[in-house]
Formats: C-alpha cells, structure tokens, sequence
C-alpha cells in the first residue's frame, strides 16, 4: 500500500482555485459533527506557505475560530499578501463556508538568520515511546475487561472507530474508571501516520498544526473530571516554530492548562525533539461549558 502520510496526501492537499484561492477537503470529522480545528488550521497555513518564497519558513500563527464548521461542504481559504519584507512576510487567511468566514489566521514567515542569543526549557525525562502502548493499544486493554461499564464500552468503542490519521502514546494515561481531580498536564508521544520525508520545512510545520490541536484542549478538564462536558470548543490557537524537525518521526507534546475560568480553559504546549530540541510551542483558548449536578445548581 502506499506508505506516505495521509496528512500529505490527502488532508493538507489543497486544491488551487485561482493565485491565492484555495479548496481544502475533510478527512476526519469529530464525534461532534464539527469540523476538526487542527486541520481548518493546518489547512489555512498550507495555503499560507503557497503564498511565499520557498526560503522563508513560518515562526508563527495566530488564529481565531469564528464559527463552527460544516463537515458537510469543503473549505475556501482566501489568502491575502499583508506584507512582505526583507527578513519577514506576513500572510492572512480567511477560511469560509456558505458564504461567511468561519476561521481567521495571520502566518508571520522568516528568511533563516542565525543570533548568539539563544535558550530554552529542559525537556521532561520520560519513557522512550518504543516503552509504551499506542491510544488503540490502551482501548483495547480496556475493552477486554469484563466489568467495564456499557457507557464507557460505547464511548471507547466510539473513540476507536475513529480514523485519526496521528499515532500517539500517551506517557501517564488517565484512569477512565476514575473521577478524581488530576493535575491539568498531559504528556503524549506523536507523529504522524505515514512517511513524509525529508522536504520543505513548511510541509511538516503545517502537519504539526493539524497534531497540535488534537486532545489538546482536554487537558484544562483533569481537575474537573467529576462534570459531564455539556460543550466545548477552540477559541484561538497560537503556535510559535523554533527548530526544524520531522512530523512523521516522534516527539513528545507536553501539554498544560495554567487556568480555567468564566467557561474559559487556556492550555498551553510543548512539542519536543527526541534529542530534547524544543521545536513548536502552543496556546489555545476554548469554550468549555459543563452540566451541573443536582447539589450543584444554583435554582
């Protein structure tokens, strides 16, 4: 069969309209019915890219998702030249359905230019992701109990039919029989399905932006796993590129939410380099509203 990434091939392909307008198609669709925001996003940034000098690479974007997105039709991205520099060009996207903007991204592009000023965090030490079992692999460990309960048999059932086109691990999976309050942090190992290659930079930073927003949100739900989430959805997504790296090889996203508030949840992440190279750091903001209980309400 064919090897290469699905993400390549098929989810971040767009097809050309006219110079700076483009048509992207749906691959994987959430249980929610709504379109899936790591790919309005990796998609706006491929379109993005197509508008610049093969040299420059992104260091940014900045995104806010302005109103959900019918699976049910494809995606206009229209790109608009902002400006374009000597060292920096910036690109704006607007991605429309029926006629009106769902999705608005700015991209900031960089000619390479090397700085003695130069830091960054430590990687967390974790387990190597050949030491751990992939998200199908933990489902179906749990499958095989007999005492699990039908609610959480359909939910994971559901989870894994679906065709998420990313392999992750995560390296401290929560307990789903447990409602406990946990520390709002994630660690995942991911990647990318398939083979990618060595190839323009732009192409694996734009499936990083697709990966970036799976599960991501979630983590600003740890501490409050005892409510039943009513509705919950991206508000902005922002991502910062430091280093190169490969999409389609592992790296470790280290995921945290410092707040959660007014139906607000912020997270923040890391993707790390298995050589311990920061590559991509993340922000999201998101809606999340939840069903409280009978003790709970306010009536």
């Amino acid at each position: 069969g064919d090897l290469r990434s699905v993400l390549i091939t098929s989810v971040l392909n767009l097809e050309r309209l006219e110079l700076d307008l483009f048509r992207g198609r749906h691959h994987w669709v959430p249980a929610t019915q709504r379109l899936f925001g790591g790919q309005i996003v990796g998609q706006a940034l491929v379109a993005a890219a197509r508008a610049v000098r093969r040299e420059e690479q992104v260091h940014s974007l900045h995104c806010y998702f302005v109103r959900a997105g019918d699976p049910k039709v494809p995606v206009l991205y229209e790109v608009e030249r902002t400006s374009t520099g000597k060292s920096f060009s910036v690109r704006s996207v607007k991605a429309i359905q029926h006629g009106k903007p769902i999705f608005t991204c700015q991209a900031s592009f960089q000619l390479s230019q090397e700085s003695p000023v130069q830091h960054q965090f430590t990687m967390p030490a974790v387990p190597p992701p050949e030491e751990l079992l992939t998200q199908e692999e933990l489902i179906q460990k749990f499958l095989q109990n007999p005492n699990l309960a039908e609610r959480y048999r359909k939910h994971l059932n559901k989870i894994q039919a679906e065709d998420v086109p990313i392999d992750i691990k995560p390296v401290n999976p929560p307990d789903i029989f447990c409602s406990e309050p946990q520390e709002p942090k994630q660690l995942f190992w991911v990647r990318a399905r398939g083979y990618i290659g060595e190839t323009d930079m732009k192409v694996h930073c734009c499936v990083a932006a697709y990966i970036s927003d799976y599960a991501f949100l979630g983590t600003a739900l740890l501490p409050h796993r005892q409510y039943r989430i009513k509705f919950m959805v991206s508000l902005d997504h922002s991502m910062w590129f430091h280093a190169p790296f490969r999409a389609d090889h592992w790296m470790l996203y280290e995921c945290e939410s410092p707040w959660a508030g007014g139906c607000r949840g912020l997270v923040q992440g890391r993707l790390w380099r298995r050589d311990g190279v920061l590559a991509v750091t993340c922000a999201q903001e998101g809606v999340i509203r939840v069903e409280q209980t009978q003790n709970q309400s306010k009536l």
